[in-house]
């Protein structure tokens, strides 16, 4: 019944990401609903709606806004992410700043980071606070990747710090209003935050070293943009004592993948996204057991086994 559910409210996630970037504007319209429809694995609305099932929520369509707006926020910052990456595709298809320019593509970005208000506006408090709180600490990994791609240079700790705050905190934002609006206890809305930080470590982990072995085709993008920002390489370095690295822009990307996949240092990078797992999975031992909770640890296998 539980697996229904969640069926039923993505698909109500998808009809009100679509609904809500309608606009008469048609450039914001048709920007927004081409990168809304290029589809995407949807982990941030699965983590949210499942984690509610999980806390002993019966009324999944009353998370599935807040489900939506996480998947905006996400969507956002891809088309901002695509402008500063110089990338070419995204989810198979063009990017938005290839195909209607730089400077649409900023304002789709906007527009679709404005949208998320209006999702988030009946919640109230202390729900937009935790939106809000994971948006900034969004931007804040975000604009750190980028001083450090600048400088050329990456360490363990900041690596982590990055992925923690541009990646993990929509992961825990999902799954700690998820778990409110469940009405949890506070043993239970701090377990399965710790499971979505983990499981949102894990993603990108697994993310980075998928930038440097991974298929483009599959992918439905560039590989090696990661990399070229020293971000991919960190990860493919391990997490945990790793030596600072450096980059330079005259470097051969494709030269250093190459190297990379011949050094072994991808395996100590899966090693160390098989370590954070454990610890997603870990953090549900206090959950009660239910499909939902299944589900949420079939969702760490699923992050851990993907190619795109």
């Amino acid at each position: 019944m539980e697996f229904k559910l969640i069926a039923e409210g993505l698909r109500a996630v998808e009809s009100i990401l679509r609904t809500t970037v309608d606009s008469d504007i048609k450039a914001l319209h048709d920007a927004s609903h081409h990168i809304i429809s290029s589809g995407g694995k949807r982990v941030r609305p699965q983590v949210a709606l499942l984690t509610y099932l999980a806390a002993g929520g019966d009324d999944i369509q009353t998370a599935v806004p807040m489900a939506a707006a996480l998947e905006m926020v996400h969507t956002a910052t891809l088309v901002h992410d695509d402008i500063n990456d110089h990338s070419n595709t995204r989810r198979g298809k063009v990017t938005v700043h290839v195909k209607w320019g730089r400077t649409f593509a900023l304002l789709t970005g906007d527009y679709l980071f404005t949208k998320v208000y209006e999702l988030m506006a009946p919640y109230g408090t202390p729900y937009n606070g935790i939106m809000s709180s994971a948006c900034i600490r969004l931007v804040e990994g975000e604009t750190l990747q980028a001083t450090v791609a600048k400088a050329g240079t990456m360490d363990a700790e900041t690596y982590k710090t990055i992925i923690s705050r541009k990646t993990a905190s929509l992961f825990e934002a999902g799954a700690e209003m998820g778990a409110l609006l469940a009405n949890a206890d506070d043993a239970v809305v701090q377990a399965l935050i710790s499971y979505a930080h983990n499981l949102g470590l894990t993603f990108q982990i697994v993310d980075d070293i998928l930038d440097i072995v991974g298929d483009p085709e599959k992918m439905g993008k560039e590989v090696g943009l990661d990399l070229a920002q020293t971000r991919g390489v960190m990860a493919a370095e391990g997490i945990d004592g790793a030596a600072p690295i450096t980059s330079t822009e005259t470097e051969d990307v494709q030269e250093m993948i190459a190297q990379l996949r011949d050094s072994g240092a991808v395996e100590i990078a899966r090693m160390q996204a098989v370590e954070v797992a454990n610890r997603a999975r870990t953090a549900l031992d206090l959950v009660a057991e239910s499909p939902a909770k299944e589900a949420l640890l079939t969702l760490v296998d699923m992050v851990m086994d993907r190619d795109k």
